[in-house]
């Protein structure tokens, strides 16, 4: 059952994004960057992909463009939690990286992401979206 792509999981379609995120998981701190998104996890461009089940803690702003104002909710820095699902580890032609799942903690996180998914990707409608890519 071991997927290490993330593919045969996903039923969400990923949008192209760089954002800068923060990753803590007790003992280690990791500053990386999600290089696509969509409403149930994210892939994290990093050298050092954490072990799959690795429990974490994200943080990260919205695009700036997503928002109209800095004051308004959804430019807020987001924090929630995840887990590693899959990552890139002994994959010789792969990016770096890892695959996370959120684990939604409210329905106010939860709605928060969602705007912020919808808005990046109707930022992103001229680009084509990713659907099962395996980065």
């Amino acid at each position: 059952m071991d997927d290490t792509n993330g593919s045969n999981r996903r039923s969400e379609t990923r949008h192209a994004v760089h954002l800068d995120v923060d990753c803590n998981s007790g003992d280690s701190f990791l500053y990386a960057y999600i290089t696509d998104i969509s409403s149930m996890g994210i892939f994290i461009r990093t050298d050092t992909p954490l072990p799959v089940g690795t429990m974490i803690e994200l943080g990260f702003s919205p695009p700036s463009s997503s928002a109209n104002h800095k004051d308004e909710p959804q430019s807020r820095r987001l924090e929630l939690p995840g887990e590693v699902m899959w990552n890139t580890s002994g994959q010789a032609n792969a990016a770096p990286g890892m695959g996370v799942r959120f684990h939604h903690t409210s329905p106010k996180t939860r709605s928060r992401l969602l705007e912020i998914v919808r808005a990046i990707a109707y930022l992103d409608q001229d680009a084509p979206a990713k659907q099962g890519d395996s980065h």
